[in-house]
């Protein structure tokens, strides 16, 4: 009988997807229970929802193709005030916890897995350590939970911690936070596994990958500098991006700055008001995987000036793709690039070094051009499938023998 895994993650996220359908294929029965509404993934045995931390009133939050409740009104507000509602969220997140934790756990009893693996700490992770003892709990960190969220408020830190204690092994996407995650309270005899979080590049489909569809008007004639990170305050500093903007445009106008998952947000459309960079800035709605790693390969650069990262799937996608990356010089960034080898490491929160990083990676088309050769032999030999889904099956095997 296949051994029956729950992931306990948001359904709705490329890399939740991604990690399941990597599971299914190596032979897991998989149900989810997913944070937000969302399509219901193919291939589960079991799936839920349970909208924590007030996920139901995430923008775009479907199922079945369908918008949920009439909350668009509100919606539009948490678009408007994301960061100021983040603080809010610390608080009373957590708690929300305490309201579904029973119900959790009467569909653990329903579903009967071998195993439970949460995707993420807040707030997948504070619901999950509410598994019975008998049944195997894994964690997986991804990007910032530890060095950002758990320090957002005391129920954070409580919370956090008490995943970590719960935990009987953890994933993660950085080395970093293998043993952050000993600090904040697991056992440090439990097994871990660094990985990447969406499991693994299947570096074949990024190879088969078609033509990038310009249905946006970006000007084919000028190099592309791509930034797919969306709003994330606190962690992606994307004011400095849009500060940096004209100095890079005062140099060089030959260029296009790209900007997937920010179309129709307040906060990016007041950024390039204030700056005047309305003829060189281009933001798309949020595009389907196979249209993101074409954009990658048509594009000169990828920027993310983080402050407060794991290893982000585009980050991985983009050096695949042979995309130079540009990062915030912090740890997560340096365990995958090396400043002026096969990128580009800066301050995340000065716009002047960034713009100066931008027009050095524009100008030297011989360190593009060998920093690809490096960085896809990288995700050859430490992320693809390949590498990773053996991995993970001899991980999972130490819980479900």
């Amino acid at each position: 009988m296949k051994k029956h895994i729950l992931i306990v993650a948001d359904g709705r996220s490329p890399t939740t997807q991604s990690w399941i359908k990597n599971i299914l294929s190596s032979g897991y029965q998989v149900s989810l229970i997913s944070s937000f509404n969302c399509e219901k993934p193919k291939g589960l045995a079991h799936f839920h929802v349970l909208p924590i931390a007030f996920s139901r009133f995430s923008t775009g939050a479907k199922t079945n193709g369908k918008k949920i409740g009439n909350v668009s009104g509100i919606k539009k507000l948490v678009k408007r005030f994301t960061p100021l509602l983040q603080k809010f969220r610390y608080i009373l997140g957590p708690l929300s916890i305490l309201k579904y934790a029973r119900e959790y756990q009467k569909l653990v009893a329903e579903i009967t897995p071998d195993l439970v693996h949460s995707l993420r700490i807040p707030y997948e992770g504070m619901l999950a350590s509410y598994t019975p003892k008998d049944i195997p709990l894994i964690l997986a960190i991804w990007g910032n939970d530890l060095t950002l969220h758990a320090k957002g408020s005391l129920l954070m830190r409580f919370f956090t911690k008490r995943s970590l204690t719960r935990a009987d092994g953890l994933t993660s996407d950085t080395r970093r936070d293998l043993s952050l995650a000993v600090d904040w309270g697991l056992n440090s005899a439990s097994p871990v596994l660094w990985v990447p979080g969406s499991g693994g590049l299947d570096l074949d489909a990024v190879e088969k990958t078609q033509d990038f569809n310009n249905y946006f008007d970006i000007p084919k004639d000028t190099l592309w500098v791509v930034n797919p990170r969306g709003l994330r305050p606190g962690s992606v500093h994307q004011e400095v991006f849009f500060e940096s903007i004209p100095e890079v445009l005062k140099s060089r106008q030959d260029i296009s700055f790209i900007c997937p998952s920010l179309e129709g947000q307040p906060q990016a459309q007041a950024w390039i008001g204030q700056f005047e960079i309305e003829e060189g800035v281009f933001l798309l709605p949020k595009l389907p995987q196979s249209q993101l790693w074409a954009l990658f390969k048509k594009s000169a650069l990828f920027v993310s000036p983080s402050s407060h990262d794991g290893t982000p799937n585009t980050l991985l996608e983009a050096m695949a793709c042979g995309c130079l990356p540009i990062l915030g010089d912090i740890e997560s960034a340096r365990e995958w690039i090396e400043h002026g080898r096969n990128g580009l490491l800066v301050n995340p929160r000065d716009p002047h070094a960034l713009a100066q990083a931008i027009l050095n990676g524009l100008d030297q088309p011989e360190l593009r051009h060998h920093a690809a050769i490096i960085n896809q032999e990288i995700i050859k030999k430490l992320a693809s499938l390949e590498v990773t889904r053996p991995l993970i099956e001899k991980f999972y095997s130490q819980f479900i023998a």
